[in-house]
């Protein structure tokens, strides 16, 4: 049985892993906390899975490295700058403590990630690629993270082949019309009630576009990506990994 603390265990999300986990028959629910409970309730579990805020999970981070406690974290808001902070976190662990394992899952959907996969294969052959996401009214931060994670393997991916900026004649427009920049490639964020999570990536040549889009209609779509990271962070070097793929077998 695999020990699981929920970090954010009231929240949307929260509460759906906690019931995930209960009904998983090789897990433990071993502690529930909220967003701003102190992560000493962990104190015994194998793994903890942190759905908090932005504001919270580094700290969340930095209590589960000193003490040797896997983390698996679905919470937004991890740009690069972010992911680069809680590098140094891992890498800067107390002498001594065992070494933690740690998984930023930008999206726990395997639909969202074939979809980035799919966008990041594509990108190559295009001229253009700009990508839109939308999501529900409550969602914290803009770009998602997934948006940011696809913006830029879309930009490494263009690099990679040689491409240069996207041709865009435009000279003038109101703040913010053609979207933030992640690496060179426009991201449009839409914020609607209704709405879950979605997100397309269109691409451009001449005389043809190729549009890649995904949609969660219910949480419930993350959970069996959740499941997956919580059973395969053991399989998991020590240290910081981003993203499912490599769990998936997708590299």
């Amino acid at each position: 049985m695999i020990k699981v603390g929920v970090l954010g265990a009231r929240g949307r999300m929260g509460s759906l892993v906690c019931q995930a986990v209960r009904s998983a028959g090789d897990l433990e629910l071993a502690a529930e906390a909220g967003s701003g409970d102190p992560p000493g309730a962990l104190a015994g579990c194998d793994v903890a899975v942190d759905f908090t805020k932005p504001t919270a999970v580094l700290d969340n981070l930095r209590w589960c490295v000193t003490h040797g406690t896997d983390l698996v974290i679905g919470t937004s808001g991890f740009d690069e700058t972010r992911l680069a902070e809680a590098g140094v976190i891992v890498a800067g662990a107390t002498a001594g403590t065992p070494a933690a394992r740690v998984l930023v899952v930008p999206n726990f959907s395997v639909g969202a990630i074939l979809m980035m996969r799919f966008a990041e294969q594509a990108a190559r052959f295009f001229e253009s690629a700009e990508v839109i996401e939308l999501h529900h009214a409550a969602k914290a931060d803009a770009p998602s993270g997934t948006a940011a994670r696809t913006a830029a393997m879309i930009a490494a991916a263009r690099a990679e082949v040689g491409l240069g900026r996207a041709p865009d004649a435009t000279a003038t427009q109101l703040a913010g019309a053609r979207g933030a920049e992640v690496g060179g490639v426009r991201v449009h964020s839409v914020r609607l009630p209704g709405l879950v999570a979605h997100q397309e990536v269109l691409l451009g040549g001449p005389g043809e576009t190729l549009t890649i889009r995904h949609d969660s209609l219910d949480r419930a779509s993350f959970m069996p990506g959740v499941l997956a990271a919580i059973r395969g962070l053991q399989t998991l070097p020590p240290g910081l990994t981003v993203g499912l793929d490599g769990l998936l077998g997708l590299g």
